[in-house]
C-alpha cells in the first residue's frame, strides 16, 4: 500500500471515529438533567402553562414553517426550495400516526435542540442551530402547547433530495463541522433587558437564520451575523446597527414599530417572509419584549454587509414628484408600466395612498440596485395582517413578462431610491423559480 493510500485510510478511520463519538454523544447523553436557564422565554406575567407555551411557540414562529398555504396550522406540507432539492415542513400536531403525538419529552427536546428526529438527523432547514440555545423548560412548554391542539391526520410529503443529500446519516459530518450545540449563556456585562433581547433574537426568534450570510455548506457565517442575506429570492436586510446599510439610522420608535406592526414610518414595510414573521410571531410579543429586541439589535457589532443597499432618504425623483404626476414625464417603458399598474396605490411621490404600508421612500427594497425584493413582491404579491388590520398587494407575475417586471423594478429603484437599477429579464426568470 502506497503512502497516499495509507494516509487516506487513516483519514477515513479518523472521520469514522468522530462520527461514532458524535452519535454516541447524541444518543446516550442524559438529556433530562440540565442546569437552571438564565432566561425564561415567556414573560413572568404569563403564568398559565399552556399560555406560556403558546407565547413561546409564537416567539419561535413554529407555525410559519409547519403550515402550507391554505392548510391546517402546524400540519406541515410547506415546501422549502433549497439549492440541493426540496424539503417539506412536517406535521407537528399531536396526531399519533402522522404528527408528533408519540414523542416523549426527551425525544421532542432532542428533535428541537439537537436536530435528531425519529427518522434520524434533521436538515438545517429546521433551525435547530438556533433552537439549540433554548432551555429545556421552554422547549417542553412549547411541546405542552402543541399537544393541547387538535390532532390533524396529514401525512408528511417525502423530501425531494437527490443522492447523496437524501442520506440523513451524512448530516453527522455537517454537524461536526458547523453545529454548536450549546445553551444560551447570559452576558454578565450586559443588562437584563439586553440579555432577554439576545435570547429572543438568537434562540427563539432565530433571526440569524434569514439575516446571516451562509457558506458553501449552508451554515451561517458567525463573523457576518445579521449583516444581510438573500433567502428564497428576498433580500433579508442587514439588521446590525451599521449607520448606512443597517438599522443604525433608524430611531428607537421606528425599529419598535417595524417589529410589532411590520411598518416603520419613513422607513420600510415588511413583505414576503418578514411580513410572515411579523404576522405570525412578532406582533404577539409584549411591548417589553419588543423593546428588549430593540435594545439588543442596537448594541451588537455594526457590520457593513451589502453597502449598495444603503438607503437614500431623499431621492431626487420622489421629492420632485407630486401625488398626481412624476417630476419628469418620460416615455420610458418602466414609467409607463408603473403608471398603468402601480401609481394608484403607491403614488408618484412614493408616499402611498390611504395606507402607509404602500410607501416606497426610505425602503431598503427600493434602494437595492439589484431590486431583489422588489422583483419578488411584483411577482408574488405580499400580505400582512396585524390584529384586525389587513394589508395586501396583488401578484403581477402571471400578467407581466420578465421584461416588464424588470422595467418596473428598475423604475422603482431609480424613482424611490435614487439609484440605477440593474435588474435584467434573466434575473426575473431566475427569481420566478424561487
Amino acid at each position: 500500500m502506497t503512502g497516499v493510500w495509507k494516509r487516506l485510510l487513516w483519514l477515513l478511520i479518523a472521520v469514522a471515529v468522530l462520527v461514532v463519538v458524535y452519535v454516541l454523544y447524541v444518543v446516550l447523553r442524559p438529556v433530562g438533567a440540565e442546569p437552571a436557564a438564565p432566561i425564561a422565554g415567556a414573560p413572568a406575567q404569563i403564568t398559565d402553562p399552556l399560555a406560556r407555551g403558546e407565547y413561546l411557540a409564537r416567539a419561535a414562529d413554529c407555525v410559519a414553517c409547519h403550515t402550507q398555504p391554505g392548510g391546517q396550522p402546524f400540519a406541515g406540507g410547506l415546501a422549502f426550495k433549497l439549492p440541493f432539492g426540496v424539503i417539506y415542513g412536517t406535521n407537528i400536531t399531536p396526531d399519533r400516526e402522522t404528527g408528533i403525538g408519540n414523542l416523549s419529552d426527551d425525544q421532542f427536546v432532542r428533535a428541537v435542540r439537537d436536530g435528531v428526529g425519529p427518522e434520524g438527523n434533521l436538515y438545517p432547514a429546521m433551525p435547530y442551530t438556533s433552537y439549540a440555545a433554548l432551555s429545556r423548560e421552554d422547549v417542553l412548554a412549547i411541546k405542552a402547547y402543541l399537544f393541547s391542539l387538535a390532532p390533524v391526520k396529514q401525512p408528511n410529503p417525502s423530501n425531494e433530495l437527490p443522492f447523496p443529500f437524501n442520506q440523513r446519516w451524512g448530516m453527522s459530518f455537517w454537524k461536526l463541522a458547523f453545529f454548536d450545540n450549546r445553551r444560551f449563556a447570559a452576558n454578565p456585562t450586559k443588562s437584563e433587558e439586553w440579555n432577554r433581547g439576545a435570547y429572543l433574537a438568537t434562540a427563539l426568534g432565530h433571526c440569524g437564520e434569514c439575516h446571516t450570510p451562509r457558506n458553501l455548506g449552508f451554515a451561517m457565517k458567525p463573523g457576518q451575523y445579521l449583516s444581510g442575506e438573500v433567502i428564497q429570492g428576498w433580500y433579508a436586510a442587514n439588521i446590525t446597527p451599521h449607520p448606512q446599510s443597517g438599522i443604525g439610522g433608524w430611531s428607537q420608535e421606528q425599529l419598535a414599530a417595524y417589529l410589532a406592526t411590520g411598518h416603520a414610518p419613513g422607513r420600510s414595510s415588511a413583505s414576503g417572509p418578514m411580513a410572515e414573521a411579523v404576522e405570525h410571531s412578532l406582533q404577539y410579543l409584549v411591548p417589553a419584549d419588543i423593546q428588549a429586541l430593540v435594545t439588543y439589535l442596537r448594541d451588537i457589532p455594526a457590520l457593513a454587509g451589502d453597502t449598495s443597499v444603503a438607503v437614500n432618504l431623499k431621492p431626487e425623483g420622489a421629492l420632485a414628484a407630486s401625488v398626481v404626476a412624476p417630476a419628469q414625464q418620460q416615455d420610458a417603458f418602466g414609467q409607463r408600466l408603473f403608471a398603468q399598474n402601480c401609481v394608484g396605490c403607491h403614488l408618484w411621490n412614493g408616499q402611498g395612498r390611504q395606507s402607509s404600508y404602500a410607501s416606497l421612500v426610505g425602503s431598503t427594497a427600493s434602494n437595492d440596485p439589484q431590486g431583489r425584493s422588489v422583483v419578488q413582491v411584483i411577482l408574488n404579491g405580499t400580505r400582512i395582517s396585524i390584529g384586525d388590520h389587513h394589508e395586501s398587494m396583488p401578484a403581477f407575475g402571471q400578467s407581466h413578462s420578465d421584461e416588464e417586471v424588470a422595467a418596473i423594478a428598475n423604475y422603482v429603484v431609480t424613482q424611490f431610491g435614487g439609484k440605477k437599477g440593474s435588474v435584467t429579464p434573466g434575473q426575473v426568470a431566475e427569481q420566478r423559480k424561487q
